[in-house]
């Protein structure tokens, strides 16, 4: 599926509200956050930590539910939605980089890329994951299973599962968090040419300000609260 879904907003997110109890009382993580994103957007999350930006993150996705406020991808009312409802559309529109990489330890990194095409029915699951581990530089890695690759191995074969895709979001948790520096350079290049190469629109929550500023912007979370939403003026806007 294309990314670009008519050029119309792929997340539009309105006065998103999320609490929880504990145990001083009720506890604010996100308090009316509001935007929406285009396709083929780049956009850094930034904050402190605790700020909710992870939390911010899995309520894009679905994964989380606010107490108040809506969410649409891709049009549609997230939730609005049953669980079932949801995780279609997740699996039809959106992709995941988390940090801490979310391999199947008993699949080997071909048979991790090919899962999610499986799941969608894709006739040609192998050759397509076959493709984007060697456009990630892993061809020779096909049959390695995840405890035999490096970290930063992991990190692309992560990449080439939420990218065999195509989605039209991606959504990113510190991706280069358990990275050394090299390492995490060479995956951000990837993940920005592998963004412009499909057009996806790139989320990415990160504490790494050389990061965010390659974004086409950034949203910064304080407390819970969208305070600032600012544009490199180095970068061009999307094309």
């Amino acid at each position: 599926m294309s990314a670009s879904i008519d050029q119309k907003p792929i997340i539009e997110v309105e006065r998103v509200t999320k609490q929880v109890q504990d145990a001083s009382g009720l506890l604010t993580i996100l308090h009316e956050v509001s935007f929406t994103l285009a396709p083929r957007e780049s956009v850094a999350v930034v904050g402190a930590s605790g700020s909710g930006k992870s939390t911010l993150l899995a309520i894009l996705a679905g994964l989380d539910t606010p107490s108040s406020g809506s969410v649409k991808l891709a049009g549609q009312a997230l939730f609005d939605l049953n669980e079932d409802q949801r995780a279609a559309l997740r699996a039809q529109h959106v992709g995941f980089v988390f940090q801490s990489f979310q391999l199947l330890a008993n699949l080997t990194a071909l048979e991790n890329v090919m899962l999610p095409l499986e799941l969608r029915g894709e006739r040609d699951a192998r050759a397509l994951a076959q493709a984007m581990l060697e456009r990630v530089g892993l061809g020779e890695r096909l049959r390695h299973y995840p405890r035999v690759l490096s970290g930063g191995e992991q990190q692309r074969v992560a990449l080439a599962r939420a990218f065999v895709q195509r989605p039209a979001l991606l959504l990113a948790d510190e991706p280069t968090g358990s990275l050394d520096f090299a390492t995490g350079a060479a995956v951000m290049d990837l993940m920005f040419e592998l963004n412009r190469e499909a057009g996806t629109t790139l989320v990415l929550v990160t504490h790494d300000p050389a990061i965010a500023q390659r974004c086409q912007r950034q949203l910064r979370i304080e407390a819970g609260r969208l305070s600032e939403i600012t544009a490199p003026a180095a970068l061009a806007q999307p094309a």
